[in-house]
């Protein structure tokens, strides 16, 4: 089975291009390096002992996509996780994130339309959420108005495959709604490695760990929680990699019930920004140069998964623990940096 994996030279699609690999599939990344790396390549062959093809390519190029997919007529599935994705970046250019976000997925779906059969995952979020009313967070949960250009573009993309299902029957689709990826491979021959200042908060941690930050600044302590810091579900890179390879076999082997169909993925767990802070502390033995400050607009209380649905209905389970996943990204950090 061929797959295409957009942005997998990223932080999640590469990890998730070592878990196909192991799995059989033969794999065909296509990134425009935009943030990213092909010195990734170097890491998944590390892990796999195999290269997968690899192709330079702007997906807002319309005739590219079209070019590609005449070449690779072979390819079955496509997992689909190029994009951009900072949220206070989507605010100052919204039109950007509108063209890379949206235009991208209307000709990879126009392409996977003219085929027999096709099977598309997408790379969603639990942001279509915003505030939930209650937690934990099922897929029934309302879809509030985005906060953010980028959030609006994970509820636009989910419409507009879910509108393509409807009309193109041969078309197979799954969202995977993520909570927050974090860590690194076990190998750390690949891991995060944002470009410029982290958006996120673990790389964040690392980095302020390091040296390479002077401080953490932690957003508001007077937040309805256990400890007043902001709630989240933190999930290991490499669980949440296992998904999708779990669905997009779900969709290969005919077990979708419908054909649009749409998962969370966390733990069912919600950590605090200073839990999380100190199970840094706990795995590195350092103590983390942090202070709290006024809290930061546009940030929801809290957000953590029912993955009832997940384990039961795809049949997958995050199985690691916040401290491993925090283990493996401050090794994967320590590496990177020596």
């Amino acid at each position: 089975m061929k797959v295409l994996v957009t942005g997998g030279l990223g932080f999640i699609g590469s990890h998730t291009v070592v878990e196909l690999q192991n799995k059989g599939f033969e794999v065909v990344i296509i990134d425009d390096l935009s943030n990213s790396s092909e010195k990734v390549l170097d890491g998944i062959v590390a892990i796999t002992g195999k290269k997968p093809l690899f192709e330079k390519i702007d997906l807002k190029e319309k005739s590219k996509v079209e070019d590609f997919f005449k070449r690779h007529t072979d390819v079955q599935g496509v997992i689909h996780f190029a994009a951009s994705k900072a949220v206070g970046e989507s605010v100052e250019k919204p039109l950007l994130y509108y063209e890379n976000n949206i235009g991208t997925l209307v000709y990879l779906l126009k392409e996977l339309s003219k085929k027999d059969k096709a099977s598309f995952i997408f790379s969603s979020s639990c942001t279509v959420y915003g505030q939930a009313d209650k937690m934990p967070i099922t897929e029934d949960a309302p879809v509030k108005t985005a906060e953010s250009p980028y959030g609006n573009t994970k509820q636009m993309g989910e419409e507009i495959i879910s509108d393509t299902c409807k009309v193109v029957p041969s078309l197979n689709a799954i969202a995977l709604r993520y909570f927050n990826p974090m860590g690194a491979h076990p190998s750390t021959e690949i891991g995060e490695l944002p470009i410029g200042v982290p958006q996120n908060l673990v790389p964040f941690i690392t980095q302020t760990g390091m040296g390479l930050r002077d401080q953490l600044s932690v957003f508001g302590d007077d937040y309805p929680t256990s400890d007043g810091t902001c709630v989240r579900d933190y999930i290991h890179v490499v669980d949440l990699a296992k998904a999708h390879v779990v669905a997009l076999q779900r969709l290969f082997e005919a077990k979708n019930k419908e054909n649009y169909e749409v998962f969370n993925l966390g733990t069912g767990k919600g950590s605090t920004v200073l839990e999380v802070i100190k199970s840094f502390e706990k795995v590195s033995g350092k103590k983390l140069n942090y202070k709290i400050v006024p809290r930061r607009s546009g940030d929801i209380t809290e957000a953590y998964a029912n993955t009832e649905k997940a384990n039961n209905v795809l049949g997958w389970k995050a199985e690691s623990t916040l401290d491993e996943a925090m283990k493996s990204a401050w090794d994967w950090e320590q590496k990177v940096r020596a």
